[in-house]
């Protein structure tokens, strides 16, 4: 079978991995394995020739393992990449680009958490609770790398902020974490749009001004977190 890129998943045995027609293959003597992590030098070491990219299906996403190649291409690429960043221009615009990074994601907390506190619009008399419950939500939401709704550019910011708040609320202020549900399909989706709809019933309540009940579970959940 001739050498070519492939997309490949992991065989059932060490060293081994599977096409995307079903073939098992052995990589030759001389490819070694790279795992995924280091961009720069994945791309720098696929330029060089041919390699089989290591995929694994998580959900819809096709998430990189790593790739198999000829050992001498990786060698080769660490080596061109050790030196160049080993030099003080490399160390310069590192530094500059994570100022750049940290500026960009702090703009972002502080617009989404804007957002948040738009999106409750409680009644001044609840300012305090709108403003620890935005606070909450966006310490949980922002962070890079968490996963979170607020990290997508798939929707507008005013989307991922609604469907930050009921994700807390959700976690927080419900018994959800603690549920047994069956597993039927659907069933979990059915249950997390009753307790969103239940969390929205509970937001209208801090907007209209309603009296506040003592034993008002968002009330008690922004507590715990004093």
């Amino acid at each position: 079978m001739p050498l070519k890129d492939r997309i490949v998943k992991p065989g059932f045995k060490i060293g081994t991995v599977i096409t995307e027609e079903k073939d098992v293959l052995t990589p030759p003597s001389d490819w070694s394995f790279l795992p995924a992590g280091d961009g720069p030098l994945t791309l720098s070491v696929k330029k060089r020739g041919v390699c089989w990219q290591v995929q694994v299906k998580k959900g819809r996403r096709n998430i990189s393992k790593g790739i198999w190649t000829k050992e001498e291409y990786i060698l080769a690429a660490k080596e061109e990449l050790e030196a160049k960043r080993a030099t003080p221009e490399y160390a310069r615009r590192k530094v500059a680009d994570k100022e750049s990074r940290d500026r960009k994601h702090n703009e972002y907390v502080g617009d989404f958490y804007q957002e948040t506190l738009k999106f409750l619009n409680f009644h001044p008399e609840y300012k305090e609770i709108a403003v620890k419950l935005a606070r909450a939500v966006t310490d949980h939401a922002t962070p890079v790398g968490s996963g979170t709704v607020a990290r997508t550019e798939r929707i507008p910011i005013s989307e991922r902020v609604q469907a930050a708040v009921i994700a807390w609320m959700r976690h927080q202020t419900t018994g959800y974490d603690r549920m047994h549900i069956a597993r039927i399909k659907g069933r979990r989706r059915e249950v997390r749009r009753m307790l969103a709809e239940w969390s929205k019933e509970l937001l209208w309540k801090y907007r209209s001004g309603q009296p506040k009940e003592t034993d008002c579970p968002l009330y008690k959940a922004l507590g715990r977190g004093n």
